[in-house]
């Protein structure tokens, strides 16, 4: 399911350069289908040895929730794994915000429904000491306006988005549902043709 805007609270997790394998590991890649990914997210800063849950990781916290993940720098180094978007997705996230992506993580996060959102080096530092600050905070993600908001300060910044990639978000299309959406046209023009 698509979005054109999105209020939410957020998950602060200010490390820089955080790479795909750190996301998910990779021995958690077996799988072929999408689903389930989410249960090993970021799985060696969540668990220890024995399977239980760190009380220090952001997620094992729960005073942090939301639609929205707020990352430190260089978000999504490291190998082109799409499992890395999977996972982000399948956890529940549907917007992650970094003042800089890697662009193979980008376009993995693009091509699943999951939206990169790019910002300044200060707005990040303001939005995540917000969201620490109080984990009440809302961001709002305007995908049709391309604009972020802090709701608690009331700053916003532009962002940049593929105008195909932003109409695929928007209608909660993947490449191959956009093509689909299409069938009746195509039908229309191939009957309009004429064989000779």
């Amino acid at each position: 399911m698509g979005f054109t805007t999105l209020t939410s609270t957020a998950v602060p997790l200010p490390i820089e350069n955080i790479d795909t394998d750190q996301i998910i590991p990779a021995r958690f890649l077996k799988a072929t289908t999408r689903e389930g990914f989410g249960d090993n997210l970021f799985r060696d800063w969540r668990y220890d040895s024995n399977d239980q849950p760190k009380a220090d990781f952001v997620l094992n916290d729960s005073t942090y929730m939301g639609d929205i993940l707020v990352a430190g720098k260089n978000f999504g180094c490291g190998s082109s794994r799409e499992h890395a978007a999977w996972a982000i997705k399948d956890y529940g996230f549907k917007v992650v915000v970094s003042s800089f992506f890697a662009d193979i993580f980008k376009g993995n996060s693009l091509n699943n429904g999951l939206l990169p959102v790019q910002v300044t080096d200060a707005f990040l530092n303001e939005l995540i000491e917000t969201v620490e600050g109080n984990p009440a905070a809302k961001i709002t993600v305007d995908l049709e306006a391309e604009k972020i908001t802090n709701e608690s300060t009331g700053n916003s910044e532009p962002f940049e988005i593929n105008a195909y990639k932003k109409m695929c978000l928007i209608k909660g299309y993947d490449d191959i549902d956009y093509i689909l959406s299409g069938k009746e046209e195509i039908e229309a023009f191939e009957a309009k043709r004429v064989i000779f």
